[in-house]
């Protein structure tokens, strides 16, 4: 498990937050409903080339949950560019998933943050988006938050094991749930969920072009939640068209296939 031993406060919230390693510095972005804990098998290989920052977005993981909070892509871009500020990064590297992608994207079209490359993949980033269980809770938030501890494990468990295409472990499934449970993070669970709106995403895309930066897009083969032709869409917006195709692997391919996001950060390296 990765550590998140410091605390900053940006915009009311609690952001607990963690970096490890030596090097250029690299932020790791995660997505919904995650926490940086997708990234546990993963930094502690970057580690030896670069210092990965890692946080809980605002409402997840470790980080503040709360009645009323706004956790929704319209903060989550404007706490990034404050940590960035606060951890004297001018021009981190960077990389994202899902969410993370979208803030990632935010932050440099709308914060004016340059990065040194940017990784994405499965990224939250073009219309449409958001499935039909998306749009319900949104219509019966308080209804879902308030339904019986059993219930909304079997659903939280259901919702978490569509993301990957290979079976989740049982350490996976209780690392992704822990945060979602009990009195303070069910209903937690569901405000992000009902705070995602896609005018978030089509604020920025219409500002979508090729960075001033490496960009390299990855993307899960047999993603359900996100196909693959989205990739390749995104890719050819942000960067050169590119798009490495990850084979055997799900939206959550953190889990899927984690060796593959290893190997495109390390060809960097070697293209460095």
């Amino acid at each position: 498990m990765l550590e998140l031993p410091h605390t900053s406060h940006v915009e009311g919230n609690a952001i607990r937050w963690g970096k490890i390693g030596r090097g250029a510095p690299l932020i790791a972005l995660h997505g919904t409903p995650f926490s940086s804990q997708v990234w546990r098998r993963i930094v502690p290989l970057l580690a030896d080339h670069w210092t990965v920052h890692y946080f809980d977005m605002a409402g997840y993981g470790q980080s503040e949950m709360r009645p009323g909070q706004d956790v929704s892509l319209g903060v989550q871009n404007r706490i990034l560019a404050a940590l960035t500020a606060e951890w004297g990064l001018s021009r981190p590297h960077v990389l994202a998933h899902d969410f993370g992608g979208a803030t990632a994207l935010r932050g440099y079209f709308l914060d004016g943050l340059r990065y040194a490359s940017l990784t994405i993949f499965d990224a939250v980033a073009l219309r449409p988006w958001g499935s039909p269980f998306v749009q319900h809770v949104r219509q019966h938030e308080a209804a879902f938050a308030g339904m019986p501890d059993y219930m909304h494990r079997a659903l939280l468990k259901a919702y978490l094991e569509t993301a990957a295409y290979r079976p989740l472990s049982a350490e996976a499934l209780e690392v992704y749930s822990a945060p979602w449970l009990g009195e303070i993070g069910q209903p937690a669970f569901y405000r992000q969920i009902a705070q995602m709106d896609q005018a978030f995403t089509d604020e920025v895309q219409s500002h979508y072009r090729p960075l001033d930066c490496p960009v390299t897009v990855l993307w899960g083969e047999e993603d359900a939640w996100i196909p693959s032709a989205k990739g390749q869409e995104l890719a050819g917006l942000i960067s050169d068209g590119n798009v490495i195709a990850i084979a055997d692997a799900g939206h959550l391919v953190q889990e899927d296939r984690p060796e593959a996001i290893v190997a495109a950060m390390l060809r960097q390296v070697r293209d460095m």
